[in-house]
């Protein structure tokens, strides 16, 4: 029934009233009092607000206003970190979560958490124990070090080795050409001054020979060390000193030499047909000291960051006070222990490691999936969108063989209406999916590269996308 906007805003229910009416009632029920008095306060205020702007309108009924509530709290409930289908063709993707961990480590995980653990309890000797023992050994077997440490991050592992190694005002020799920047506008020079040291740059950003090193050595120097360049590499009339080399001059200057390797694999890819990537233990039969690399790039595992190398400069670490600030949780330790098992019988990685298996898919299966789901792609855009499958290059991510690709399939979709921001409102419409499917876009198209969806994934994929909501629909 129409009324003025005033008789109406005076029809509007008070809360209390509402409140007792059944459909609110299941409303109680289902997300708690607290949240729907809330939720209907600032409801009614609002309805108050669009009363007030209309010469006649309509009193919403106590049905509509509960539906409406409803969908208000649902959206409030909905978790902010959610599942998503990376689309984008970057494997280890950090804005998506990088490395997904396999079985093996989600059990592992899930039982630390719901169960109390002997995380620092040695149940042998009945007394406290270390942490970090539950993963040191295998870290030590699969790298040839004489002992580990593991913290939060590599950014952490690199700040905790500087500021032990180096702390108090000490120098650090690094190549010019190595002092990289990663995402965030995470930079090593930053890292270094926040772990008080001295960062000292030799060479030039293309050439650094073993003498630049040699003639930097002083009274103030703490080490020499070994950054991997992340997220580009240098190429034409270039010079770098091998890790080996370095080692040596640190040595004769009576220095540790420090490699962070950044991304960090414990085997060699080459077994699996993939480009090379340093790993820990050639650094360490290389003469490297420490040695500092990640747990959720390629190595597949949790987000953590690995210290591995001499003994005596692993127990100064550990015994540095920012050690505890920045030590790993048990969830995440039981992950990696879990992981770091499955190298035990590395040519398995291939179908028992997330990380590797999609980094070894092959182009042609990659392509039949992209070919299964095209017709189902096509009924859900319509015919204002075309729809084909075409060859696109993944990549692996995360600072791990910046120029390398892996040939791949998926599809292309292209708006026949390219004007008004089409792609970007396409793109968008693939987000606001249940489970977002994040793409990438590209020649005024919309690529969705397959190779990180899991065949087991495929029809939640393809069952969701009647629900994609284009513009103008």
């Amino acid at each position: 029934m129409l009324t003025s906007s005033s008789q109406a805003r005076r029809a509007i229910p008070a809360v209390d009233t509402l409140l007792k009416a059944p459909a609110f009632g299941v409303l109680i029920h289902d997300f708690g009092r607290p949240l729907v008095l809330d939720c209907l306060r600032k409801l009614l205020a609002d309805q108050r607000k669009r009363l007030a702007g209309e010469r006649s309108a309509a009193v919403p009924d106590d049905d509509t206003l509960a539906a409406e509530c409803r969908e208000r709290l649902s959206v409030a409930a909905r978790p902010s970190l959610r599942p998503v289908f990376n689309l984008t063709g970057t494997v280890l993707h950090t804005n998506l979560g990088r490395a997904l961990y396999p079985a093996e480590a989600v059990a592992a995980a899930s039982q630390a958490m719901a169960r109390p653990v002997n995380l620092e309890y040695d149940i042998d000797g009945a007394g406290r124990g270390e942490r970090d023992s539950h993963v040191e050994e295998r870290l030590l077997r699969l790298t040839g070090a004489e002992a580990a440490v593991v913290v939060n991050n590599n950014a952490a592992a690199v700040y905790l080795t500087l500021n032990t190694v180096a702390g108090g005002g000490r120098e650090v020799v690094v190549s010019r050409g190595e002092l990289v920047e990663i995402g965030g506008a995470f930079r090593v020079p930053e890292i270094m001054a926040s772990a008080g040291c001295v960062l000292r740059e030799v060479g030039t950003t293309n050439r650094t020979h073993p003498r630049d090193f040699e003639s930097a050595l002083g009274e103030r120097t703490a080490a020499l060390m070994k950054v991997h360049a992340s997220n580009y590499e240098i190429r034409g009339f270039t010079a770098e000193v091998p890790a080996a080399e370095l080692a040596r001059i640190a040595h004769a200057g009576g220095v540790p030499m420090i490699e962070d390797l950044g991304c960090g694999m414990l085997v060699d890819l080459e077994d699996f047909g993939l480009p090379h990537e340093p790993t820990p233990r050639e650094s360490i039969a290389a003469g490297a000291d420490l040695v500092t690399f990640s747990g959720d790039k390629l190595l597949g595992g949790p987000q953590c960051g690995i210290i591995v190398g001499r003994k005596d400069l692993v127990a100064r670490i550990r015994k540095n006070p920012m050690k505890r600030a920045l030590r790993l949780d048990k969830v995440r330790l039981a992950a990696l222990e879990a992981v770091l098992a499955l190298y035990d019988d590395p040519q398995r990685l291939r179908t028992r490691l997330p990380t590797i298996r999609l980094l070894t898919r092959k182009a042609d299966e990659i392509a039949a999936q992209a070919n299964r789901v095209r017709s189902a792609m096509q009924q859900a855009v319509g015919e204002g969108v075309a729809v084909d499958v075409a060859e696109c290059a993944s990549q692996i991510g995360s600072g791990a063989l910046p120029v390398d690709t892996l040939p791949s399939s998926g599809l292309r979709l292209s708006p026949l209406n390219q004007r008004g921001g089409a792609v970007d409102a396409l793109a968008d419409s693939f987000r606001r999916l249940p489970v977002p499917v994040i793409g990438r876009i590209r020649d005024g198209a919309l690529w969705l590269d397959f190779r990180c969806l899991d065949e087991s994934q495929e029809s939640e994929f393809t069952s969701q996308l009647h629900e994609l909501q284009l513009p103008g629909d």
